[in-house]
């Protein structure tokens, strides 16, 4: 079933906002090929969660006015405090689609490390981001957010680590959205060569409370032979935002994902976040958390999927649901045929703080290889009143005892946040969330 797109963009609008951008040719016919795809495409669809009737395609502007600053002080203070200011050598900070402020460390540079907006390196690194733009990871026509995402890309960032090159300090980029009218249709892109390793964080907020928007954002990661990615992220954007996010990563020989994703978006979100284990010996583990509140509907699927031998693939997903909010956690470990003496491991946890509130977990594992070790749990309930009944008989009220329950829950994800500011500005979301 399809639906109308209704966009206000069309061919002659992406080929101009091309060619304005000096962009390769091979992203403009990318551009126009997927715009011509999508109105014969699909929404996905996400298990059990309808959304027919969401609106990714509504939008009044597909870019807001750009606001760049000369230094940090000059940042918004919501930006300022998600960052270490004395320590900020490795920092890009976006403002709606534009690119505000960004600085790299010189040694970096010397090393060859890139770490810039997805469109300038479309431009200085042209067949670098040919070579991993949704070609590996996310494809374009896999349904109409996809080839949407492609056609309108508007924002995001590049970074490459060579060969045998270690990035000791954590790169951070940060996506301020400002301007309500304008659609975020953001693309990151990060690449560690053989026997390299990175940490990348970002963080997506928004300025208002409430906002009726679009934000589309794709993530390709790819740690390849015997390198090292850890990605970690918040996402908080505002209440009536309809988000769809696509986080996909692949892993060659003896390559290692680790994602701890903080999903704090106040407005319906889908999220796919796909780890394709392709080398032997290669590593995944994903570790989510998310509170919903509200009415706000979420669909969060996380799979890993094993085409290597002797591969290693872990889930952990914990959800907070209060007021009137759903969640559909879709945990998939799959171990394709060939894939001997790999591991499949998964858990997904939902803690429900209201009557309305409804949690569903699914753990689903495919196993296509018979040597191999998996396993899953899930589960979907209440507060434990016997861990509040031993805090509560040491003198901790009851809303107390239920907020160090809660953040008991979630520390397991919140704790794997590699930068301090981030870790705090998640904890300071639970803990306004389930106020």
């Amino acid at each position: 079933m399809t639906i109308d797109t209704k966009l206000p963009f069309d061919q002659e609008y992406v080929s101009n906002f091309s060619k304005e951008a000096a962009e390769p040719n091979w992203l403009l016919n990318l551009r126009l090929q997927a715009l011509a795809k999508a109105d014969g495409l699909s929404l996905p669809k996400p298990d059990k969660t309808n959304i027919l009737k969401w609106n990714f395609t509504s939008f009044a502007k597909h870019m807001a006015d750009a606001k760049t600053v000369s230094s940090i002080d000059e940042l918004p203070e919501v930006v300022k405090a998600l960052i270490n200011t004395e320590e900020a050598n490795n920092l890009y900070v976006q403002r709606d689609q534009a690119p505000a402020y960004s600085v790299l460390s010189q040694e970096l540079k010397d090393k060859g490390v890139i770490f810039t907006n997805i469109r300038t390196a479309a431009k200085e690194h042209s067949d670098l981001v040919q070579k991993y733009f949704m070609k590996d990871g996310v494809k374009v026509d896999e349904h109409r957010l996809t080839a949407l995402h492609a056609a309108l890309m508007n924002g995001g960032v590049f970074v490459y680590v060579p060969k045998n090159v270690e990035v000791k300090e954590p790169l951070q980029a940060v996506f301020v959205r400002e301007d309500e009218e304008a659609a975020l249709f953001n693309h990151v892109i990060v690449v560690a060569e053989d026997n390299s390793e990175v940490t990348y964080v970002e963080n997506y907020i928004a300025t208002s409370q409430q906002s009726e928007g679009v934000v589309n954002i794709i993530t390709e990661v790819f740690a390849n032979a015997n390198a090292k990615v850890t990605f970690g992220a918040v996402d908080y954007l505002a209440e009536g935002t309809t988000t769809y996010v696509n986080r996909r990563g692949v892993a060659g020989k003896d390559g290692r994902i680790e994602w701890a994703l903080g999903l704090m978006n106040e407005g319906n979100t889908i999220s796919e976040n796909i780890t394709y284990l392709m080398g032997d010996g290669s590593y995944g583990d994903t570790k989510t958390v998310t509170v919903g509140r509200g009415e706000q509907k979420q669909n969060l699927t996380t799979s890993v999927v094993h085409y290597g031998k002797n591969s290693e693939g872990y889930i952990l997903k914990h959800g907070v649901m209060k007021d009137s909010a759903s969640s559909i956690f879709n945990g998939i470990g799959k171990i394709e045929h060939g894939a001997s003496k790999s591991n499949a491991e998964q858990e997904s946890r939902v803690l429900m703080l209201s009557e309305k509130a409804r949690g569903d977990a699914n753990p689903i594992l495919l196993i296509d290889e018979d040597d191999v070790t998996a396993g899953h749990a899930a589960s979907v309930g209440r507060v434990d009143p016997l861990q509040l009944y031993y805090l509560m008989s040491r003198g901790i009220s009851q809303t107390e005892a239920e907020r160090l329950v809660i953040h008991g829950f979630l520390a397991p994800v919140v704790n794997e946040l590699p930068i301090d500011t981030v870790k705090k500005q998640l904890t300071e979301l639970i803990e306004r969330k389930v106020k």
